[in-house]
């Protein structure tokens, strides 16, 4: 058997998402970037999304600080529950779950608006009248992805610590102003930094799986329905894959 004749769709499926990711480095370099719709589709993927991280994020808040105070009453250290609450969160929880939001709705969009474009044979007519699709449709929801999952973030780490705060007021009382002294005392640079970092290439991967999946769908609309499903599990595998190397390089780099 020759193994050089072994294919892999993995590998396959690897080697063209890097060399899409490279055109899409390529093109973004270009001048004449289309503005209008960056901003465009910062609105949509931003604004549109920012309900349900905020939602979400208040939900895990409150719950994760009741599920923890029980675990630290049994130890008399239920004064430890904002800080614990507060490094859980910012450090690790509310940044994935925000990427999977994420993941969820803006990539599986992306991946069924972009296919349908395909399939319905508008980027084919957009490459004819002498338009770059790439550019116009890829670059654009790629940097705004890459740009608002951070934003996004960040609102969902402030919305889960003041759902952190009525949950340990349901069977406590702890002040607005003692509670975030504790919170803020608890954080630290090593914290803040490497979560907020994580979340730029969150977006990145994102965008490009999203964008990827759609922009090269086939067989009519099953192609559009299995473009939006597997941009969502593979932007969301990534998400996961991404999160366990910038743990380690944090671990390395002494920020834990």
């Amino acid at each position: 058997m020759d193994i050089f004749k072994i294919e892999s769709p993995f590998l396959k499926e690897a080697g063209e998402i890097s060399r899409f990711t490279s055109r899409f480095f390529k093109e973004a370099s270009k001048p004449n970037q289309e503005w209008e719709e960056f901003l465009n589709q910062c609105f949509w993927v931003g604004y549109k999304t920012l309900t349900l991280v905020g939602i979400t994020a208040f939900i895990i808040g409150l719950v994760l600080t009741i599920q923890s105070r029980p675990t630290l009453l049994e130890f008399g250290a239920e004064s430890l529950l904002p800080a614990m609450v507060s490094v859980s969160l910012v450090r690790e929880i509310s940044p994935v779950i925000v990427a999977l939001i994420c993941a969820g709705k803006i990539g599986s969009g992306m991946g069924a608006e972009l296919g349908s474009m395909r399939v319905t044979e508008q980027i084919d007519a957009m490459e004819v009248s002498g338009t770059n699709p790439f550019k116009y449709l890829v670059v654009t929801r790629v940097w705004a992805t890459t740009l608002m999952v951070p934003v996004l973030s960040s609102v969902g780490n402030a919305v889960s610590l003041y759902g952190g705060y009525l949950g340990v007021n349901i069977r406590g009382h702890v002040s607005w102003n003692l509670y975030w002294f504790q919170v803020f005392d608890a954080l630290s640079f090593g914290d803040v930094l490497p979560s907020l970092i994580k979340t730029f290439f969150f977006g990145f991967a994102i965008g490009i799986v999203g964008c990827y999946k759609g922009y090269n769908s086939q067989k009519g609309t099953e192609g559009v329905g299995r473009s939006a499903t597997t941009a969502v599990i593979v932007a969301s595998l990534l998400v996961f894959i991404l999160d366990l190397i910038a743990v380690q390089v944090t671990d390395l780099l002494g920020l834990t």
